[in-house]
């Protein structure tokens, strides 16, 4: 039954960046935050919201940093795929321990670890209540997973894209770095790209923007940040076709 209090939502896509999950330390996975994670997005999937992810692999490895110090492009970004993989496993087995069915679909071919996508094959998970994992990227160097995570989005006919990050929504500059940076509570998308704001690449806001995909970013280490969001609740940006 689902739970008056979400926002009428039926299937939603969050995007998790890779460096969310290291918490305190620079690299890996930090366990405990990898739990309070899952136990949030699983409080949603109960409430009966269809969900599904894109994670990234920048807290193990990133392709675009590994070219500017001499590594070819292309070999670069397969190798951020596969950590994209290793963080998608990591997810699904947290959430296969709290008896929440998931399952992991991978861009590259990996039968061992990983089904391989297929669009109507994800969603008849989605529609059988399990957590879609989706892992790999689009399987193609140059594109990240944020462009990824939009592509997946409008495959699975999404209602809308959650971006968790760092910070609580979109700023005018990294308001880690400057203390003067203001908040947007709500964008269109392009005013992301004309004032060259940083939240996503810019083929990622594009193919939003064409398909008309509603974008919230919020800060996914609050308590039960995703929970709250999915509620209205909390701090966090809304990127729309249309400022009202």
């Amino acid at each position: 039954m689902s739970d008056p209090s979400m926002l009428p939502y039926n299937r939603v896509l969050l995007k998790l960046s890779g460096e969310g999950l290291m918490g305190e330390q620079s690299y890996g996975i930090d366990s405990h935050v990898l739990g309070n994670i899952v136990d949030d997005i699983a409080d949603v999937a109960a409430s009966g919201v269809q969900v599904c992810l894109v994670v990234g692999g920048g807290n193990i490895f990133r392709g675009l940093t590994a070219a500017g110090k001499g590594m070819d492009r292309v070999q670069g970004d397969y190798a951020g795929m596969l950590a994209t993989v290793i963080n998608a496993l990591m997810l699904q087995d947290a959430f296969l321990q709290r008896a929440v069915p998931a399952c992991v679909v991978s861009a590259l071919s990996m039968p061992t670890v990983a089904e391989p996508y297929v669009q109507k094959k994800a969603i008849e998970h989605l529609e059988n209540g399990r957590i879609v994992i989706f892992a790999a990227g689009t399987g193609n160097p140059f594109f990240t997973t944020d462009t990824a995570a939009t592509l997946r989005a409008k495959e699975m006919d999404c209602d809308v894209m959650l971006k968790a990050t760092q910070v609580d929504g979109v700023y005018s500059a990294d308001p880690r770095k400057d203390p003067a940076a203001t908040r947007y509570d709500e964008l269109t998308y392009g005013e992301v790209l004309s004032k060259g704001l940083n939240v996503m690449d810019a083929t990622a806001v594009s193919l939003a923007m064409e398909n008309s995909l509603p974008i919230i970013v919020f800060n996914m280490h609050k308590e039960q940040a995703f929970s709250r969001v999915m509620a209205g609740q909390g701090v966090f940006t809304r990127i729309v076709p249309n400022v009202q």
